[in-house]
């Protein structure tokens, strides 16, 4: 039988602190395009999410799993209870926050919908998918669709009527998407015949809403080979008239669902489209072979959401962990450990336990800081639009945001494994048992760093492109930003070792990045991608070691108000030692893996395969 209580747990004073002190999203009340919000309703919208995450989303995370999704006359139905949980998150209007106004959104900074995305994937990751592929999906159509789709489609899937998709892989192409082989004909009537299939679509079914809208590559005669030549199509599972009312089924069937590690809650289709020649799909926009280009939006959508899946899930397991550790009794203190007589111990009083704890506090709230501060950059970006900000400022925000996308993608679903890990250890036994959450919370993430672009691809994608992106300016934009940090806080007292770290980690990532530079040119391209997604957590690190001293240092100074009895003093005393950790413990493998890079081991590429083995 399935837990039906809520296991899920967050630290709103944590929440409090990324946004309102770190990075100060305040600023941006009260001016284009923000100029409805205020503090007070933010702090207010965190409360009701976290309320619902809780009594509504948590209790079913468990009933998700044990159930997982069903077909059934060729419908998926969903596991008990998250038809009732759409409906009331649809009424509350939670999905509305960061939805644009013209259709009937609440136009909320990207950085409080980025928290409140957290506080509903946290206590459910698997229902959370549903609603998060719906927006990313109706963000295409807002973008790219003509006035008529924009009418027909956006406002009933921002408002949770009908669902969305995207569907871009398939079973012989995997990751290579330009090679799949589903195929678009022009009707008559400008509408397109869809035939073909596509593999791993999430939520490609479910029993939540009235229709789904599936954003469908596919290839038109005559277009070019490879990614160039696919268009991006709207294709409905049912037909509809122009009233958005159902008239009849549109040739789109489910071939199967795939039974997972995790993620049980959350329907991962096999698609079939045009089996009995009557699938009809739709242009978005007015132009063929855009659709990677336009499918490019959603996807980097996407990996922040993955991000923030990552983040969630990491974020609960280290949470309860830290309940466990002060709860279970175990062992002597080290202090008595030849002592027979001696009292048995919490295990948090533990030195090994207490590692693992800050180990995992420092990741979580590290990660949190890099995807507000991809936040934070995307809203004053939008808020220079409106206020008449210099093209540059502009640029310098979007271009951060451009760099930080794969480190938040990648380096988010890759701790989120290893931390809940760290989670199971802490529990011990226990932690491998289904009486606690945290053997879930590790299966859930373990998905996180393949779908939406393998994190290799992410690693590619930083190394060949993003370093790149503006001639290189964004990159050394942030390489500068922390080097100024460094320079402004070396002489620190409290933090001079730990800032010195952070010193010799900019080095070392500056210093491969020119190392790449010279493969480049000498042709050993095949070297790079050994060695990229070593690269990218490099650079990840050295990145949150930069906002987590940042966090200390605004620690440091509220502590100078604060006397030691008052809550605060100790929240932000573990922002201090959160803060130092990472700078002496993890830092140091930044410098560690730059001497490796260097080495240059073509070992991988140089070995036979029939060296592998001799089977």
């Amino acid at each position: 039988m399935a837990h039906t209580v809520n296991r899920y747990k967050a630290d709103i004073r944590e929440f409090h602190f990324v946004l309102f002190e770190q990075f100060k999203i305040q600023e941006l009340f009260g001016k284009a395009p923000f100029d409805d919000w205020s503090e007070e309703v933010a702090v207010a919208i965190i409360d009701e999410v976290h309320r619902f995450g809780t009594e509504v989303l948590g209790p079913l995370n468990a009933v998700g799993d044990e159930q997982g999704c069903r077909l059934e006359n060729g419908q998926v139905l969903t596991p008990d209870g998250f038809k009732e949980a759409w409906q009331k998150m649809y009424e509350a209007g939670f999905k509305s926050l960061s939805i644009s106004p013209e259709f009937g959104g609440q136009g909320a900074p990207t950085g409080l919908s980025a928290i409140t995305t957290e506080l509903s994937s946290g206590p459910n990751t698997a229902f959370e998918m549903y609603p998060g592929l719906t927006i990313g999906a109706a963000e295409l159509i807002e973008a790219f669709g003509t006035e008529e789709q924009r009418e027909h489609y956006c406002g009933r899937m921002f408002g949770g009527t009908w669902g969305g998709t995207m569907c871009l892989t398939e079973a012989q192409a995997g990751s290579d998407v330009g090679e799949a082989s589903t195929t678009a004909v022009k009707n008559a009537d400008g509408s397109y015949a869809i035939k073909g299939s596509k593999i791993f679509i999430s939520g490609g079914d479910q029993d939540l809403t009235e229709n789904i809208i599936h954003m469908v590559l596919a290839r038109t005669p005559g277009a070019p080979k490879g990614t160039k030549g696919l268009s991006l199509f709207i294709v409905p599972k049912h037909r509809t008239d122009a009233e958005g009312n159902v008239t009849g089924p549109n040739d789109v069937s489910v071939s199967a669902i795939e039974h997972k590690m995790g993620i049980n809650g959350s329907s991962t289709c096999q698609l079939a489209f045009g089996d009995n020649d009557a699938c009809i799909g739709y242009l978005l926009g007015t132009e063929e072979t855009r659709g990677m280009r336009q499918m490019f939006q959603m996807m980097n959508y996407a990996r922040v959401g993955v991000g923030l899946q990552g983040l969630a899930v990491a974020s609960t397991a280290y949470l309860n962990a830290l309940e466990y550790a002060k709860e279970r009794k175990q062992g002597p203190s080290v202090r008595n450990f030849k002592s027979a007589d001696a009292p048995r111990v919490p295990i948090i009083e533990h030195p090994d336990v207490r590692r693992m704890l800050l180990d995992m506090k420092a990741r979580v709230e590290g990660i949190r800081a890099l995807i507000a501060k991809g936040a934070s950059h995307l809203d004053r970006a939008n808020s220079l639009k409106h206020t008449g900000g210099s093209e540059s400022e502009i640029s310098y925000h979007e271009g951060q945001l451009e760099l930080m996308t794969p480190l938040i993608k990648a380096y988010s679903s890759d701790q989120a494994f290893r931390i809940c890990e760290t989670a199971i250890q802490v529990h011990g036994g226990a932690g491998y048992t289904r009486d606690f959450p945290v053997e879930q919370y590790c299966r859930d993430s373990k998905i996180f760093s393949i779908y939406e672009g393998t994190n290799h691809i992410q690693a590619l994608d930083l190394v060949a492109r993003k370093l790149n992106l503006g001639g290189g300016q964004y990159a050394m934009a942030l390489l500068q930003d922390i080097g100024k940090f460094v320079e402004k806080h070396q002489a620190s007292e409290v933090f001079r070792k730990s800032i010195g770290k952070l010193s010799e980690a900019h080095g070392a990532v500056s210093s491969t990045a020119m190392q790449f530079m010279t493969w480049f040119q000498a042709g050993e391209m095949e070297r790079v991608p050994l060695v990229a997604n070593r690269f990218l957590k490099m650079m990840s690190e050295m990145v949150i070691g930069w906002l987590l001293l940042d966090a200390a240092m605004i620690a440091c100074e509220r502590q100078e108000a604060l006397d030691q009895e008052h809550p605060d003093w100790s929240f932000y005393e573990g922002k201090k030692h959160a803060a130092r950790y990472f700078a002496l413990n993890v830092l140091p493998e930044v410098v560690a893996s730059a001497e490796t890079i260097k080495l240059g081991d073509r070992s991988p590429l140089d070995i036979p395969d029939a060296a592998f083995a001799t089977v």
